[in-house]
């Protein structure tokens, strides 16, 4: 399968790894439409990929991202927006994209340098890892530009940490660093910058060599759990349990415990 790259975008596939590059440093990698597209493109069909086993999102230039181009938005015609056009516009864009990412079963690792805001901040938390360079600066910039939160930032951030400390990013615009954000919970980790690139390669190969269908399922559950009883989430782990026990991994793991051997998993 293909991921080709556009305009702001690079896409490349190496062995079990699909690497998403924001390449548009000029513009501090700010999200357009096409990029948004390619990125739903990619994700989507990653998801059913077997070639690939975990996917990496990181940025060309000193900032991950600044967010979504808000200029291009607002500069496509001087006639003023009809009533509606927002809500027409983001659940095929943005709005798709996020829940994208938390439903694919292929796990996800974001790599943080320099300013994540709004969209960006966005796809770190969305991603199922998420390293940045301790002195990263992760900002929801919503009051400032005078608008409300999206791309689900008011329903990942209460799930990460709490409301009191939401209500701080989302309604006081508080920037934080990666250090501070990894020390409350929100990222997986923060290191010093010139140490990041081998924290990421490190992280990435570990879960490109992990039994993938396992994975995945262990992603579902996470992601589901939250809205539903103990009883019907006791029937979901069932469900994976028997799933994942018919996978080529499970066969491999199996065989090397019996071995005394370390696991070669091969995704499938």
């Amino acid at each position: 399968m293909g991921y080709h790259s556009v305009p702001g975008l690079r896409a490349e596939q190496q062995g079990p790894v699909l690497g998403l590059t924001l390449d548009r440093a000029d513009r501090r990698n700010a999200v357009n439409d096409e990029m948004l597209d390619a990125m739903i493109g990619h994700l989507a069909a990653a998801g059913t990929d077997e070639a690939v086993r975990v996917i990496r999102i990181d940025a060309e230039g000193p900032d991950f991202c600044a967010g979504s181009d808000l200029i291009a938005k607002n500069t496509r015609s001087e006639r003023k927006p009809r009533v509606g056009s927002t809500q027409r516009r983001l659940p095929n864009k943005a709005n798709r994209l996020i829940p994208l990412m938390l439903e694919t079963q292929v796990p996800i690792v974001a790599v943080v340098r320099g300013w994540a805001a709004g969209l960006g901040f966005h796809i770190a938390l969305a991603s199922d890892f998420c390293i940045a360079a301790d002195d990263a600066r992760f900002w929801e910039p919503f009051m400032a530009r005078g608008f409300t939160p999206d791309s689900g930032a008011t329903w990942l951030l209460p799930r990460l940490i709490g409301l009191v400390r939401t209500r701080q990013l989302l309604m006081l615009g508080q920037e934080i660093t990666g250090a501070t954000a990894a020390d409350w919970g929100i990222i997986h980790g923060s290191c010093p910058p010139d140490d990041l690139g081998l924290l990421a390669e490190q992280l990435v190969a570990q879960l490109g060599e992990a039994p993938t269908v396992s994975l995945g399922l262990t992603k579902w559950l996470l992601q589901t759990g939250n809205g539903l009883d103990l009883d019907r989430h006791l029937q979901n782990e069932a469900l994976a349990l028997e799933l994942s026990s018919r996978s080529e991994d499970f066969k491999e793991g199996l065989a090397a415990f019996r071995d005394k051997r370390n696991a070669k998993f091969q995704g499938r």
